[in-house]
This record gives structure tokens, sequence and C-alpha cells, in this order.
């Protein structure tokens, strides 16, 4: 498992434990994972969006802390939220991390996110030429996404 994965795992077993909001002393989880304190920071802010259903706040200092806490929605708002924040672009990468956030959040069924993950795959599309593929992978996950939640 890559460390990104880790402390994504980590953060989201922390907020699992208590109830969907966790503080995070960046130096610490640092230290206890065996990582550097920016590691931290990648995993807040490319996993921990607004965009994925979070709200970040920090404060600096000797005593500072990262708060992160999962919104609370209901299903049709969250996948809406989802759909909204994609754009008209997609990367595989962010695609997976959206289907994974959906999973944990329970908006969808694992066999679904995984035929949407094959279908939005580089394999998939590897006939489309890269600079208009990450375009066609945006309006194909908005399309299955609002299709299979009306």
């Amino acid at each position: 498992m890559r460390m990104s994965d880790l402390v994504a795992q980590y953060i989201l077993n922390m907020l699992e434990a208590q109830d969907g909001s966790a503080e995070i002393r960046r130096n610490e989880l640092a230290g206890s994972l065996g990582c550097v304190p920016s590691q931290i920071n990648y995993v807040i802010t490319s996993r921990f969006t607004p965009e994925q259903g979070y709200i970040v706040e920090s404060r600096r200092g000797g005593g500072g802390y990262i708060r992160i806490s999962r919104v609370k929605m209901d299903k049709g708002t969250a996948v809406m939220h989802i759909v909204n924040s994609v754009g008209n672009t997609l990367d595989r990468a962010t695609a997976e991390a959206m289907l994974n956030n959906m999973l944990q959040r329970e908006l969808m069924q694992l066999q679904t996110a995984k035929a949407i993950a094959a279908a939005l795959s580089d394999r998939t599309l590897q006939s489309i030429e890269q600079e208009r593929r990450d375009k066609l992978r945006a309006d194909l996950f908005k399309n299955m996404i609002i299709t299979l939640n009306n």
C-alpha cells in the first residue's frame, strides 16, 4: 500500500471512530506513520476536499491542528454535489477517489463502483486520443452517476 493510501485510510478510520469529525496534529500523525508532514498535507488537499464531501479547517502555530469533518447530506444531494464537482475533465485517479468516497458514504454498491471504474479506465478509453480522454471520462462519469441514482 502506498504511503498516501495509508495516510488516507488512517484519517478515514479516525473519522469513522469519531462520528465524522477528527482533529489531526500533522507532525504527530506524520511521526506515528513514518512519513513527512508534507505527505499529510498532500493527502488532505487531494482526498478530503469539499467536492468529496469534507470540510477542512486548520489552525496554525504551536498548538495547531487540522480538523476534518464529513459533510452530512441526503443521498440525492450528495450525488448531485459530486456530479457538479466534476467539471469538464476527470482523470482516472480522481474518478477512482470519487467512487471510493461514494462507496464509503454508502451512496453506491461495490459492484456498481467496479463497473463504473472499468468503464472509465485508461484501458477502456485507450482508443480515444489522450487530450480528449479526460473530457469523455467526465461526461461518462456524470451520466452514469445521474442515471444510476434516478
